[in-house]
């Protein structure tokens, strides 16, 4: 019995998006062109367009996948997790650790992927980042009502901080040609961070 049009139609798009993560995890690859990922695909440009009409198209599909994980993640850890202190640590470090197994999702994160793509990518990109802090913000007034951190301390700008380590330590990853550890040194840091 052959498979619903749909479901292939999904396989192939998740194919195409698997493929351009796997070709940015290359740190010394050229540009990911839709020639190039037509090549690597064994097909022909036109049929990239047949599933994706432009490919910052398939860059939205990437950023797509990376919000679902990532918020799927956050909101287990939120669900599972009572302090407020300690659901921001777990978020950090999921964050930091989605980069270890994600290469090439975390060139698209830091926004080395995106260069000379359409600006409403990196757009997202910043969506998705405020979204992170504001949850992060979240959890820290968790911690403020449970008396983990003090009655004046500032949400907002410990948020921002986390959220601006999270980005430091993905961007020193790709630029290190993804030697450079996400999580190195993340025990003696989180201490520092938690104040």
């Amino acid at each position: 019995m052959n498979e619903p049009r749909s479901t292939q139609v999904g396989e192939k798009k998740l194919v195409i998006l698997q493929t351009i993560a796997e070709m940015l995890e290359r740190p010394a690859a050229e540009k990911v062109t839709t020639a190039l990922l037509a090549k690597q695909l064994n097909v022909s440009e036109a049929a990239l367009y047949r599933h994706f009409a432009s490919k910052a198209q398939m860059y939205e599909g990437l950023i797509e996948f990376i919000e679902g994980g990532v918020f799927s993640v956050i909101g287990q850890i939120e669900s599972a997790e009572e302090s407020g202190l300690k659901q921001a640590e777990t978020i950090v470090a999921s964050l930091l650790r989605f980069a270890q197994k994600n290469r090439g999702l975390t060139r698209v994160l830091v926004g080395d992927a995106l260069v000379h793509e359409n600006p409403r990518l990196q757009a997202r990109i910043n969506q998705l980042l405020d979204r992170i802090e504001a949850t992060l913000k979240q959890c820290l007034k968790i911690a403020v009502a449970q008396g983990a951190l003090s009655t004046e301390h500032d949400c907002s700008a410990h948020a921002n901080l986390l959220v601006c380590y999270t980005l430091g330590r993905w961007q020193r990853f790709v630029k290190s040609g993804f030697k450079e550890d996400p999580l190195a040194q993340w025990s003696a840091q989180w201490p520092l961070l938690a104040r």
